[in-house]
């Protein structure tokens, strides 16, 4: 199968459910490859490190988003990503992310381990009496989804009951994420675009009149003092992103997560003995199933990188889960592994799009993980999961779960000592 057909595959709904067979067509053909003119697919983990990290690559910008799609200005979707710090480039985009990172710095996360701990305790009590009831369970609505649009709302200072809104309208504005799209989904990413931003200026509204110790006031703020350093589109669309990027990429790791912990149970009973094995657990299962799988970068200036030449405007298509299965730098790249030396997984990018959350989700699956596997020792799917058919985001739509004999409520449990490697 040559490059391009692979390509194709890939984008079928069959490639996109599991787009791992696909990735290894590509790769048979190097690192870097030619998939059109001016378009490469990057498959190489050192390759789509450095071409992520080169000053020399960036993100579609308005010049060039008019002359491929002259309308784009009329969808709230397309408008709301672009305006963003995700769809911009130097300077705009380090002015922008700088506002934001103060809420993301390692010392606020790691100042978060108590509240995120105490959510998912929560969760994980009202999971144990809903299935006390009988009621079924799914575990994306129960904890997947819940656990970290809890967190990104309190950061934002989301009012608790306005959160089971966001899940719809964040699902049907990542659309818009995907590599291609039709004109339906085009339509259904703009009306969950246009809820986000009618919602989003409501807030604004809200915190001038009344701030808080929040990031929308803090934002807010700094619009109101100096347009020129936040307008007010990149604010709102910074805050739809913020508020997206924050618990849509969670979500999915804490899903797709889960079904690998259960499909290896020697592993998760190790985890489950020993919790200080989280971090580790968490880099291999963002390696092993990337919860976000591709990005996209523009060369400004001719670029070598795999053997290739890439001129300047060519397109880089970076299949970042691919990437975190080279088998040059992973070796038995498809086996999970969580004692994996050295995982350092590109799930969430690197260079000046580093994942400004990236601290928060990997937090999140660090207390998640353990907590499930001890507290509910029998926590098993309860039917086939159903996989969305996106690429770009990858998760599931549904995941029915059951729990058995749920264990006895222990919340001093202690780390253990580290087992050996099995």
């Amino acid at each position: 199968m040559d490059a391009a057909d692979a390509l194709t595959l890939l984008m079928s709904p069959q490639g996109r459910i599991d787009p791992y067979p696909t990735y290894e067509r590509l790769r048979a053909h190097g690192p870097v490859v030619e998939a059109g003119p001016v378009f490469y697919v990057v498959t190489g983990y050192a390759e789509a490190d450095e071409l992520l990290r080169d000053p020399r690559l960036g993100v579609m910008d308005d010049a060039i988003r008019d002359g491929l799609w002259p309308g784009w200005r009329d969808s709230p979707a397309v408008t709301s990503i672009s305006r963003s710090m995700l769809r911009t480039n130097p300077p705009d985009h380090s002015r922008m992310r700088r506002l934001a990172a103060g809420a993301f710095s390692p010392r606020r996360i790691a100042g978060m381990r108590d509240v995120v701990t105490a959510q998912a305790q929560e969760l994980v009590d009202a999971m144990v009496e809903r299935g006390d009831r009988g009621e079924p369970l799914d575990f994306l609505a129960d904890f997947a989804y819940p656990l970290p649009v809890g967190v990104i709302c309190a950061l934002l200072g989301v009012p608790a009951q306005d959160r089971p809104l966001f899940r719809r309208w964040a699902a049907d504005l990542t659309g818009v994420l995907e590599p291609e799209i039709t004109p339906d989904e085009l339509a259904v990413a703009d009306r969950g675009a246009a809820e986000l931003r009618d919602y989003f200026t409501d807030l604004v509204r809200a915190r001038r009149r009344a701030p808080a110790d929040d990031l929308t006031s803090a934002l807010v703020q700094v619009h109101d003092a100096d347009g020129e350093r936040l307008s007010g589109d990149e604010l709102l669309a910074n805050l739809v992103v913020l508020l997206v990027a924050g618990f849509e990429t969670t979500t999915n790791l804490l899903g797709n997560g889960l079904v690998v912990l259960l499909a290896h149970p020697r592993e998760a009973d190790a985890l489950r003995g020993h919790p200080d094995l989280a971090p580790a657990y968490v880099e291999e299962l963002l390696r092993y199933d990337s919860p976000v799988q591709l990005t996209t970068r523009m060369t400004t200036e001719p670029v070598r990188c795999g053997g290739l030449d890439l001129p300047a405007g060519s397109w880089a298509l970076l299949l970042l889960g691919a990437a975190n299965r080279d088998p040059r730098r992973y070796p038995e790249p498809a086996r999970f592994d969580p004692w994996r030396a050295q995982a350092q997984p590109l799930s969430f990018g690197a260079g000046p799009h580093y994942c400004l959350g990236a601290g928060l989700a990997r937090l999140e699956a660090q207390v998640a993980f353990p907590l499930l596997l001890r507290r509910l020792p029998e926590l098993a799917l309860a039917g086939r999961p159903r996989r969305r058919t996106r690429l770009t985001l990858r998760g599931y739509d549904t995941l029915p779960v059951t729990l058995g004999t749920p264990a006895v409520v222990d919340r001093g449990t202690p780390a253990g000592a580290r087992p050996g490697t099995p």
